[in-house]
Parts: structure tokens; sequence; C-alpha cells
């Protein structure tokens, strides 16, 4: 029993546990314009980071206006508008919506 006791001990000193480990990033599965995406849990997201989750190559430009909107958020807030300059901590299953006009 003891050698058992100090292989699992010696396991957990080595990080062969997962088990509750901080240094281990924890991510959530979010669906960003219809695709999910793996971002880090704890992690707010800001307004500039969902525009280039939601497109490689985001149009840019003065008359560039975009809108993000999100629902099965957490449940002080479930759903919104996120406007610049503002976060929004990610919840698994959470979906947003990204989109933009051009107003030239």
């Amino acid at each position: 029993m003891t050698t058992m006791g100090n292989e699992i001990r010696s396991a957990e000193r080595d990080g062969a546990c997962h088990e509750d480990r901080p240094n281990q990033e924890k991510t959530v599965t979010i669906i960003v314009n219809g695709r999910e995406e793996q971002v880090p849990k704890n992690d707010p997201l800001n307004f500039n980071e969902l525009i280039r989750i939601a497109y490689n190559n985001p149009p840019s430009g003065e008359f560039i206006c975009w809108t993000i909107t999100y629902r099965k958020g957490h449940g002080n807030k479930p759903e919104g508008t996120q406007i610049e300059g503002e976060t929004v901590k990610p919840k698994e299953g959470m979906i947003f919506n990204v989109t933009y006009t051009d107003k030239s």
C-alpha cells in the first residue's frame, strides 16, 4: 500500500495528474459567426479580439462600423451588444455575431 501511495504522490509532483492544475489553461468553446472557436475561459474578450476571431482579414476604413451581439452569456448579462472598449467573459456555448457595414 505504501508503495502505491508514493507512486501517486510522485505522479502528482511530476505533473501526471491533470485535476486542478493551476498552470493548465482552461478553455471554452464559443461560436463566432457560426464557427466554433476555443478561447481561454478566464480571459475576457474585447471588441477587437472578437473582430479578429470573426474575420481573418477584417475590412478597415473610416466608414466601416462594427456590431457585435452575443447570447447565452453569464447569468448577470446573458445577452447584449458589445461596444468598443468593453470586454465580455466567455462562457461555454456562448454565441457571438460580428457584422460590419460600410457607410460610404
